[in-house]
Parts: structure tokens; C-alpha cells; sequence
């Protein structure tokens, strides 16, 4: 298993989890069997599109065909994750060879549906910390795939800020306390901001609808800027809402994802 923030990346490393599966699954049958993989994800199409188009590019390149020798069941939970345990009981009731999550609210109910069915998580933020897996180096079980966490790179980021704007003095941070990982990364803010006697003013991002509070709260606070590491489902559809706002609130934004820039962010 591995780490990386990069989209093609975390999906390219993924293919390979997920092939070593399909391999598995598939030994001792004709080589020209019609393989099928189920996606979960707790996000839209829309939001997706990046993600699914640079899975179906790694595919391609190792000769795997959607329509010819693969075929991929989508399901999208549109940001209602109480549909999640429905759409992962579909998968199991038609076999699925392989499952792909995006996610760790959706690796949860997978992993709740099947104990059997190779799973292969492509973004889940603290494998070892959720349960999922035993051990980054021994997963164990029936998962595998690989992990987005490198909180380390949260310290950095508020390093960043600091060379931008050497003379702040507070910072909000926007987060998810609900998200694994994000104790990790707000333990490596602090000791960031530590290093430079600045003031964090952690911002708990738990609904859609708390961004708009959040960036009002940093700015009645006199925020010199914002850092976000709001991830997952919560952000993953809204980044467009998200960067409108930061332009709006005239605060200088240290963005977790390219996406966000993608979206207007700056």
C-alpha cells in the first residue's frame, strides 16, 4: 500500500491492487472471460468524472477494455450515504468479481456487506486507524488498495502560508472531525503553527451547509488566511461552493487538492 494526493496517481496504483485481485479471482478460467467490477462511490458523476475517466485510462493501458474484456458496474449514492448499504448489497447479490470504493464512509459498508469479494480502496484517508486493514505493509482480510494519508503535508502547507505571508498571526483551519485522518493532519498544524507562535482557529466543516458559516466565523475573526483540510464526501461535490466562498471572503486559501483551484479556486 501507498501514499499520494495526486488523482491519477491514487487511481493508477489502485488498477494494480485491483488487476492482482481480478487475477486471483480469475485463476484456473479461460482468458478471454468477460471480468466484471462493481465502483462505489458516496459522490456524483459529475464529481467523479476526473477520477473515473483516469481509471478508465489505466485500464486501457493494460489492455483491460470496458465492453470487451471488463465490465464496470457504476453506482453513485448522489451524497446520500443512508443508500450506500443498498447499492453494496446489490454488488454482493450479483457476485461482483472485484469492488472498487471510493472513499471510507463506502469502504465501511462494503466491507460490512462481504468478507469474500476482494475490495480495493482507492482513497481512504487512515486504513489502520478505521480497521480496515491490519497493517499498511500486511492488509490482511479481503482489502487492499492503497491510503491518501501523509499528514505531514498539512505542516507544510501552513509553512507555505508563512512564506507568503510572513507576518500572520492567525490562521482558520477547516476540517472534518469526523474524517480519519484528520487528527493526524491537525496534530502536524499545530506543531507548524507552534514553530511560528501563530493562532489556529479550528473551523469543524461537518454539512455542506457549514461552509458558508466557516468562512464567515474566519473572517469575523480577523483571520490572516485559511487552511482547509476538509476531504471527503462533505467536500469532494461543493468544491465549486467552496472556492466562490474563499474568493468571496478576500482571505488568502491554502487549498488539500488541486481541485479546488480546478473550480475557481485561488
Amino acid at each position: 500500500m501507498k501514499t499520494g494526493n495526486s488523482r491519477a496517481n491514487v487511481f493508477g496504483l489502485a488498477l494494480y491492487a485491483m488487476l492482482f485481485a481480478l487475477c486471483s479471482s480469475a485463476h484456473a478460467q479461460q482468458p478471454m472471460k468477460v471480468h466484471r467490477i462493481g465502483y462505489l462511490t458516496g459522490s456524483s458523476p459529475s464529481a467523479m468524472s476526473a477520477r473515473i475517466e483516469a481509471f478508465r485510462q489505466g485500464l486501457r493501458e493494460l489492455g483491460y477494455v470496458e465492453g470487451k474484456n471488463i465490465v464496470i458496474d457504476y453506482r453513485y449514492a448522489e451524497e446520500k450515504l443512508d443508500r450506500l448499504p443498498a447499492l453494496a448489497a446489490e454488488f454482493v447479490r450479483v457476485n461482483e468479481e472485484v469492488i472498487v470504493t471510493g472513499g471510507p464512509q463506502v469502504t465501511r459498508v462494503v466491507k460490512e456487506a462481504t468478507s469474500t469479494i476482494p475490495i480495493v480502496m482507492a482513497q481512504d484517508g487512515d486504513p489502520v486507524g478505521t480497521g480496515f486493514v491490519a497493517s499498511l505493509a500486511r492488509p490482511g482480510g479481503n482489502i487492499t488498495g492503497l491510503t491518501s494519508l501523509a499528514p505531514e503535508l498539512s505542516g507544510k502547507r501552513l509553512e507555505l502560508l508563512k512564506e507568503i505571508i510572513p507576518k500572520f498571526s492567525r490562521v482558520a483551519v477547516m476540517g472534518t472531525s469526523t474524517n480519519p485522518g484528520n487528527t493526524q493532519a491537525l496534530r502536524e498544524v499545530e506543531l507548524a503553527a507552534g514553530a511560528f507562535g501563530a493562532k489556529l482557529q479550528y473551523l469543524d466543516v461537518l454539512d455542506p451547509k457549514d461552509f458558508e458559516n466557516t468562512f464567515r466565523a474566519a473572517g469575523k475573526a480577523r483571520a490572516d488566511a485559511v487552511l482547509i483540510l476538509v476531504a471527503g464526501t462533505v467536500a469532494a461535490a461543493h468544491r465549486p461552493k467552496i472556492a466562490e466562498l474563499a474568493v468571496k471572503s478576500r482571505l488568502p486559501v491554502m487549498y488539500n487538492r488541486r481541485e479546488y483551484v480546478e473550480a475557481g479556486g485561488s
